[in-house]
């Protein structure tokens, strides 16, 4: 186990490993006499009330430290490798693959692809289960891991290896099968590629996805991202209202059979499919629970019912306010009517919406989590903007304070010479950024997933 180097980076003040005289730098060995092969190890170990650690200090000198602790509570370290093993990075070419359309000179990390199924747990990444040995599915069924997110995209195999573009992508399905057995709860996705795995594909992947039910909880059906950066990529076209619409009748037609057999409607559209459709957003209750939001399922309905509730907890005043709300196209409106609804109560409140268009990926790409630095500045520079400009915390790498193309928040602030207010994304913390801007001062960011991919899949 010396070779991986369990290398702690950090120890919580005040926590167990502060009390034993742990210190970064110092290296875990083992627990209980076993070697700790990554996170999935360590976290398993580490419920138990008492354990033994075997720990190398940073002068060389190895401790055999004896804890007692209560159940599952942790020892307050962190490793300088979160996964405590090496990333997994995609043996996929998908063919509606995300970063494959990212433009050159940007930074090594974000032409990274991972499908690793250890991020699916501690992340919430998607993974095809191409990456993964009958190891890493025992292992999983013998720590009784999930739910495991799985990027299914079809269920035909012929189809799956070809928009993979892997020859074992359609015998990677079989390991559904064995999770299935196991009692492993799973969540799935579907990036919908038009005249590729639509139509009646999607009917047949749907059909073959409800036998899994209910130990598969949800499947989201989610466009493709399609940028300008696709030169020598496979030609996908964008979807138009009337396929929106035909992909919402599909998902409708099978919710209502769902909903019979298993009392859960199982399959959900994206919001983009209904923004696109120009229909309305479901209603609250259709959501299960609002199951995979990261992939934008149902975030503005759920959006919506925080900032009505947030609003009754409050009383009208004649607070004065005026701020500026940069977002995406795709959440524009909704953003803007939620706005009106503020203004509504407060009379003196102004909150301009503007929305920004993604000129850096190009105007297909909606998602305000894909917005860059340099697009919101050209497009905010010389415009009215109130006394603070706010932002989603999408926008921003994951616990960083700088945007995709690595223009900082304070870049950004020094250029339009006005405070930015990052905004956690639920709709309480959307009205208290509003009205309580003057004392809204922490920097929040919510795990970002790139946007729909092979590996990087969601909605952002």
């Amino acid at each position: 186990m010396k070779e991986k180097k369990h290398v702690i980076s950090r120890v919580l003040p005040g926590s167990i490993g502060d009390e034993l005289e742990l210190e970064a730098g110092d290296i875990l060995l083992g627990i209980n006499d076993k070697e700790i092969e990554d996170v999935f190890d360590y976290r398993y170990l580490m419920n138990e009330e008492y354990v033994v650690l075997l720990i190398e200090k940073k002068g060389g000198e190895v401790w055999e430290l004896e804890v007692e602790k209560e159940y599952e509570e942790d020892l307050g370290i962190e490793f300088e490798n979160g996964l405590m093993d090496d990333y997994r990075s995609c043996s996929n070419h998908c063919l509606f693959c995300f970063i494959d359309q990212m433009p050159p000179g940007m930074r090594k990390t974000l032409y990274f692809k991972d499908d690793d199924s250890r991020l699916s747990f501690l992340q919430g990444n998607y993974v095809t289960l191409t990456n993964m040995s009958d190891h890493d599915i025992e292992r999983i069924i013998h720590y009784h891991l999930e739910p495991i997110n799985i990027s299914f995209q079809a269920m035909n195999p012929k189809l799956r290896c070809r928009m993979l573009h892997n020859r074992f992508a359609g015998d990677a399905l079989l390991k559904v099968d064995r999770l299935y057995e196991a009692g492993i709860a799973m969540n799935g996705q579907i990036v919908l590629c038009k005249g590729i795995n639509d139509g009646k594909e999607l009917e047949y992947s749907l059909e073959k996805l409800s036998a899994y039910a209910p130990l598969l909880e949800s499947v989201s059906v989610v466009p493709v991202g399609l940028t300008k950066y696709r030169e020598g990529l496979y030609p996908l076209q964008a979807f138009q209202r009337e396929d929106a619409r035909e992909v919402i009748r599909q998902i409708r037609h099978w919710q209502e059979k769902m909903m019979e057999m298993h009392g859960i409607h199982f399959v959900h559209a994206s919001d983009e499919w209904y923004i696109l459709a120009e229909w309305e957003l479901p209603e609250e209750e259709t959501y299960d629970g609002y199951l995979q939001l990261e992939n934008g399922v149902g975030m503005l309905r759920l959006l919506e019912a925080e900032v009505k509730e947030a609003l009754e907890e409050r009383t009208g005043d004649d607070r004065e306010v005026h701020v500026t709300l940069a977002t995406g196209k795709l959440a524009g409106p909704y953003i803007a009517r939620y706005a009106r609804e503020i203004s509504r109560k407060f009379p003196h409140v102004r909150v301009d919406v503007k929305t920004i268009t993604n000129h850096f990926f190009g105007e297909m790409i909606t998602v305000s989590g894909l917005i860059t630095g340099i697009d919101l500045k050209e497009q905010l520079l010389g415009t009215e903007l109130g006394n603070q400009v706010l932002i989603p915390c999408n926008m921003l790498r994951d616990g960083e304070d700088v945007f995709l193309d690595d223009v900082s928040v304070r870049e950004l602030s020094k250029t339009l010479g006005r405070e930015i207010v990052i905004v956690d994304e639920s709709g309480s913390d959307l009205v208290s950024a509003i009205l309580d801007s003057q004392e809204h001062k922490q920097l929040k960011r919510r795990q970002m997933y790139e946007q729909t991919g092979s590996c990087h899949c969601g909605q952002a």
